[in-house]
């Protein structure tokens, strides 16, 4: 499932990791090439210069104005057909911190693959040392033919970064893999490509949403979490290399590229999903509001509203303290959970840490301008299980899991045999 770009942009944006970033894009001809405009626009709006490269055949599909436009940069075309010029085509090259050749066709993939240079883009492509990202897209057939999969993983030995190309049903209606990938998909593997893997070798298990108890087949108990602090977590520890497994239950946003997801529905399903798993991760982040009770006897039909009632009685009962039995249960890994308080923040969240057996507990106010559910900015207080704390001010959610693993990465590095490098936002 695709994130939307609107999302995208909301939340991943503020993170900076574009911002003052020269990046090269390489557009080549096909029917793709058009879907190249969105991740130029995608790029620019995260702060990054981008100096584009087309083919002569991309010509045909998209005007050179529109990158020109959109860029505020010259558009290198050609070698000697273009105002820029052969001598910096080749600083464009040494200036680049990333290159993504999107849409690549066989044709340039070839050319790479055995050192050809006879237009612009292959020639600059030889002088490049930057990380490049190849986007592949075309006929299935050619895309799957013997020569274009030996060339992509010539590619792939010589250190490019290849994101496969999805499936479906092509302009050339055939029907298979050779889908040039949404720009909201490419934006988000280029930037992980900035991302130290300080996480790299780690399995990640975060929780994260609402779970929803059932009062009859139409109703049920929940609360106001949209699950954003938890997917941002969980895109987090994946950007910096992480295998991360992410437990959620029902939100409407689109998981992070890259990590394993598992739906839930109720307390019940998410305790026995986080525990089955933790024994097998290394960190656990339970970000996810559980809800602390569940209708006893839920019923099997509708409840009809009634005249001349003296209202409805819910009989409850208490769910799993999932938090806490991972606590009981935990050896080797580090266990953080999140609190949602109204009042008291810095007692309520020290007595969770400690009946719970946390290393560490973020804790924010709700119902404060810029924090808690639903907002795309969140503002908390981490407290370690040394006696540390932290304040992060209002900040992107994004921004704030970045904070929550550089600390993590702090005070445990050395423990979990990690060298402890930040992010820098």
């Amino acid at each position: 499932m695709l994130m939307n770009h609107l999302l995208l942009r909301k939340i991943f944006l503020i993170d900076m990791t574009f911002k003052g970033k020269n990046i090269i894009l390489g557009v080549c001809g096909g029917i793709a090439a058009y879907k190249a405009v969105e991740l130029l626009r995608l790029l620019k709006k995260a702060g990054a210069e981008v100096r584009v490269v087309m083919t002569e055949s991309a010509l045909e599909f998209v005007g050179e104005l529109t990158f020109r436009v959109l860029s505020e940069n010259d558009v290198c075309t050609g070698l000697f057909n273009t105002d820029v010029s052969s001598v910096r085509h080749i600083e464009w090259a040494n200036d680049a911190d990333a290159v993504v050749i999107a849409p690549a066709t066989a044709n340039i993939i070839g050319k790479l693959a055995n050192a050809i240079a006879d237009d612009a883009l292959s020639t600059i492509m030889l002088a490049v040392t930057s990380p490049v990202m190849i986007c592949p897209s075309m006929n299935s057939n050619m895309y799957e033919n013997l020569a274009v999969q030996r060339n992509l993983d010539i590619l792939e030995n010589d250190g490019m970064f290849i994101l496969e190309p999805g499936s479906g049903e092509l302009a050339c209606k055939t029907t298979g893999a050779g889908r040039l990938p949404e720009p909201a998909m490419i934006f988000d593997r280029l930037e992980k490509l900035f991302v130290k893997k300080d996480l790299k070798g780690k399995k990640v298990l975060v929780s994260a949403g609402p779970t929803r108890e059932a009062i009859d087949p139409v109703r049920y108990i929940s609360n106001h979490s949209s699950g954003k602090m938890g997917y941002a977590v969980a895109r987090c520890a994946e950007l910096r290399g992480a295998d991360v497994c992410l437990v959620s239950g029902p939100v409407a946003i689109d998981p992070p590229f890259g990590i394993d997801l598992v739906k839930i529905e109720t307390a019940d399903e998410m305790a026995g999903e986080i525990l089955d798993r933790m024994d097998d991760a290394d960190i656990i982040i339970m970000v996810a509001a559980v809800a602390d009770y569940r209708p006893a006897a839920p019923e099997k039909l509708k409840i009809k509203k009634k005249d001349n009632t003296n209202g409805l009685s819910i009989s409850l009962i208490e769910n799993p303290d999932i938090l806490k039995q991972a606590g009981k249960r935990k050896k080797r890994q580090f266990l953080m959970g999140f609190a949602a308080e109204t009042n008291d923040l810095e007692i309520n969240a020290l007595i969770k840490m400690e009946k719970k057996n946390l290393d560490m507990i973020a804790a924010n106010l709700v119902g404060v301008a810029g924090s808690g559910f639903g907002s795309d900015t969140n503002k908390v207080k981490l407290f370690l299980k040394n006696g540390k704390s932290q304040d992060i001010p209002v900040m992107e959610k994004t921004q704030i899991a970045h904070r929550i693993f550089d600390s993590i990465l702090a005070e445990h590095g050395a423990e979990h045999g990690r060298e402890e490098i930040s992010h820098v936002p």
